[in-house]
C-alpha cells in the first residue's frame, strides 16, 4: 500500500518555488540597486532638471544597456508575479492560458517599447 502522507508523501505540482522566489529577490534587489544609482546622478546634478539632463543620463551606451538589462529583469519580476497569480486565482484552464498569453504579449511589447526608446529606432 502507498502511503501518501507524512515523509514519504508523493511531491506534485510543477515546482518553481525556490527558483521563482529567488528570481524575485534577485530582480527586485537589481531594480533598487538601478534606482539608486539614477536617484544619484540625479542629486548630484547641478541646476534644473529639464530634458537635457536626462538626455544626459541615458546617452552613454553603458548607460543603455544597463537600463535595458533592468527592463528585461523588471519584465521577469512582473511575469513570475502574474503568472503566479492566475494560476493561483484562475480556474478555467481556457481563461488563464488566454490571459497568460496576453500578458506575454504585452509585456513583449513593452521590451519592444523600451528598445525603441533607449536606441531611437
Amino acid at each position: 500500500m502507498a502511503v501518501n502522507y507524512g515523509s514519504q508523501r508523493t511531491v506534485v505540482g510543477a515546482h518553481y518555488g525556490m527558483r521563482d522566489w529567488l528570481s524575485q529577490r534577485v530582480t527586485a534587489v537589481l531594480m533598487a540597486l538601478f534606482t539608486v544609482i539614477v536617484l544619484a546622478q540625479v542629486l548630484l546634478t547641478r541646476g534644473p532638471i529639464g530634458y537635457d539632463k536626462w538626455a544626459g543620463i541615458f546617452a552613454a551606451q553603458w548607460m543603455k544597456v544597463l537600463t535595458f538589462s533592468v527592463v528585461v529583469a523588471l519584465l521577469w519580476h512582473v511575469w513570475v508575479g502574474m503568472r503566479d497569480v492566475l494560476m493561483d486565482y484562475v480556474k478555467p484552464v481556457w481563461m488563464r492560458l488566454s490571459l497568460q498569453v496576453f500578458v506575454i504579449v504585452w509585456l513583449t511589447g513593452c521590451a519592444g517599447w523600451a528598445v525603441q526608446v533607449l536606441w531611437r529606432i
